[in-house]
């Protein structure tokens, strides 16, 4: 696959969106990122399987970045509950490890494509609802925050999100404000990158390079220039996600989870 001009210009507004999005709602940019370098990837004759597979990789990669700048603006507005990230965080590092290391490898392309449909278009409808919980439901104690949080760390390295599109659904289910649940969940994309990263690379160490620029699952140019281009854009997602009326913030959270799922499952079939 030829590394040319047209292919920076395409990474280049991936990381502008991705960032952006990624301050803005608390999602790692992953879940916008992934359909979009699958597309990418898949016009320039990577195998659709693998294509899916290397866009997931590369996106977590990417999350590692763009998470550190979105939480540090977030972090700036006071929004950040670090007691839910120190109860969830453990829990995301084991499921991330489990999913990267193990389940990835052995799924196929085009089932992580149907899944990744399947999980957003569900949260893309419990946004869109946005049913009030009961009032007296509260988010749950250590064990329970480590068990949510290793299903999110499991998912998300095999949807190659930074869970928010699990992470800010369960926030606001248990009563947490919208705001503090989308910046929680921007705190909580970093362990959730570093670990399914590791398992990744832990997956295709012996992976031959399919095209070039690429290790193992990671597509490295791809990762240089979103990453620079994201982390750029993710404080001034992070600063409209504050002055946001919550309603409209909802609906444009769950109209891009629609769009995404709709997309993959084109790609699943």
């Amino acid at each position: 696959m030829e590394f040319g001009v047209l292919l920076v210009a395409e990474l280049l507004a991936l990381g502008v969106a991705t960032g952006f999005v990624a301050g803005l709602l608390g999602v790692g940019g992953g879940m916008t990122m992934v359909p979009f370098l699958t597309a990418i990837l898949s016009h320039r004759g990577v195998e659709g399987g693998l294509a899916v597979k290397m866009a997931i990789a590369t996106s977590m990669a990417t999350i590692v970045f763009t998470s550190l700048s979105s939480v540090r603006a977030h972090h700036r507005h006071g929004a950040v509950r670090w007691d839910y990230v120190r109860g969830i965080a453990p829990g995301i590092v084991l499921g991330g490890l489990a999913s990267g290391a193990g389940i990835f490898a052995l799924a196929k392309g085009r089932g992580l494509a149907m899944f990744f449909a399947v999980f957003i278009g569900f949260s893309a409808l419990q946004m869109l609802r946005g049913r009030q919980p009961r009032a007296s439901r509260v988010m749950p104690g250590a064990a329970g925050q480590a068990g949510v949080g290793s299903v999110i760390g499991l998912v998300s390295g095999l949807l190659g999100a930074g869970g928010g599109f699990l992470s800010v659904p369960f926030m606001s289910w248990c009563n947490v404000p919208l705001r503090q649940a989308i910046a929680t969940s921007a705190a909580l994309g970093f362990p959730i990158a570093v670990a399914n990263v590791a398992g990744y690379l832990i997956a295709g160490r012996s992976l031959p390079p399919a095209l070039p620029g690429a290790f193992g699952y990671l597509y490295l140019p791809a990762l240089v220039i979103v990453a620079l281009a994201s982390v750029t854009l993710a404080p001034l997602g992070a600063r409209c996600a504050q002055r946001m009326d919550l309603g409209r913030l909802r609906r444009i959270f769950a109209l891009l989870l629609f769009a995404l799922a709709a997309y993959m499952a084109t790609r699943a079939f």
